[in-house]
């Protein structure tokens, strides 16, 4: 297991970014840092996510950080230069997938079929992102798809919060979900920091009781 994906278990959430401005991303970081969660999938939903990776890494060298809503191989590109330690994908892109592992870095394709996952067992990857989680059918969903491939760690994603986090970090094939809602735009949109590192508090509270730790 590589580093990124061993912090990704031991921090049981990724908190999903989107951020309009370097500056925003950097509050949001602090606040998930202070809450406990020294870890982000800044997206590249907005102009700002290649700057606000950068950001980031820079001023928080402790942070993990990595790229989401990776959708090419030049938006792929763009957050290494970017300093981004992982990336992630919505959907199955070998091409993407085949870059990452070309340059060395983890990578979290999203996978909802079987194919899907036939295909990331082929490319030699060891985890990948279901998604979206609850809208393809939720926990039992997962855990149909998982039976077949053992071999596989999957992170849920899409409808994760913290009324079932802990049922899914239950699942012993999920070490960690993707979830926004300890970091809602509106709330780094108002300036409410103090907010995000409550709900951030409340989530790594949900971690340690689902983990025992």
């Amino acid at each position: 297991m590589s580093d990124v994906f061993r912090m990704i278990e031991q921090a049981g959430v990724v908190p999903v970014v989107v951020a309009t401005s370097d500056e925003e991303a950097l509050h949001t970081c602090q606040a998930l840092a202070r809450g406990g969660l020294p870890v982000a999938e800044i997206t590249f939903r907005t102009a700002a996510a290649a700057a606000a990776i950068a950001r980031v890494r820079r001023e928080m060298p402790e942070m993990l950080v990595g790229a989401g809503t990776v959708l090419t191989v030049d938006s792929a590109r763009q957050a290494l230069d970017a300093g981004a330690a992982f990336l992630v994908s919505p959907g199955f892109s070998r091409a993407v997938v085949q870059f990452a592992i070309e340059k060395g870095v983890p990578v979290l394709p999203g996978c909802s079929n079987p194919t899907d996952l036939m295909a990331a067992v082929e490319m030699g990857l060891e985890w990948v992102k279901f998604f979206p989680a609850e809208p393809l059918g939720g926990l039992g969903m997962l855990k149909a798809l998982a039976a077949p491939f053992g071999m596989l760690k999957f992170v849920p994603t899409g409808g994760i919060d913290e009324t079932n986090l802990a049922a899914y970090l239950s699942f012993k094939q999920a070490p960690a979900c993707g979830g926004s809602w300890m970091v809602r735009k509106e709330l780094a949109q108002a300036g409410r920091f103090d907010e995000i590192e409550r709900l951030t508090a409340e989530a790594v509270g949900i971690v340690r009781a689902a983990k025992g730790f």
